[in-house]
């Protein structure tokens, strides 16, 4: 291990049988949840379902450098996770609105920590950015 490196609290020096290690598995199903909600688009998509339903159109428009493509993909995933209820109403033209289910709302609850934690210590990371750019002369 280099010097200045830190051992992560239950370091046992190899991977091997370490159940924490899940990171390392790409068959891992916390892996695979962890990738669908920490995509920047699934965020978003999140965050503006917790004000209220919104329909695609509204989506799209409120979310932007979304592609219509990346969105109707984000939300069919997320649909698939049981986060995201779509609702086709039997209209002309058909109305089709998205809302967050209640698993969607306890993940909007998490992810609602972690932004207010990064908007609380948004100075002090780019403070810790801009000394390890100086310190290593990174542009």
């Amino acid at each position: 291990m280099e010097d200045g490196t830190f051992k992560s609290p239950g370091y046992s020096g190899e991977t091997g049988d370490d159940p924490r290690q899940w990171d390392t598995r790409s068959d891992c199903a916390v892996r695979r949840v962890l990738d669908r909600v920490a995509d920047k688009w699934s965020v978003l998509v999140l965050a503006y379902l917790a004000e209220r339903g919104h329909r695609f159109a509204e989506l799209w428009r409120e979310i932007d450098g979304v592609s219509r493509r990346v969105l109707t993909v984000t939300l069919r995933q997320l649909e698939r996770d049981g986060l995201v209820l779509r609702t086709v109403h039997p209209t002309v033209p058909p109305r089709v609105d998205y809302a967050l289910t209640p698993l969607g709302v306890t993940l909007h609850v998490t992810l609602r920590g972690l932004v207010t934690w990064a908007d609380e210590h948004e100075h002090e990371v780019r403070a810790a950015r801009e000394a390890y750019d100086a310190r290593t002369g990174a542009a």
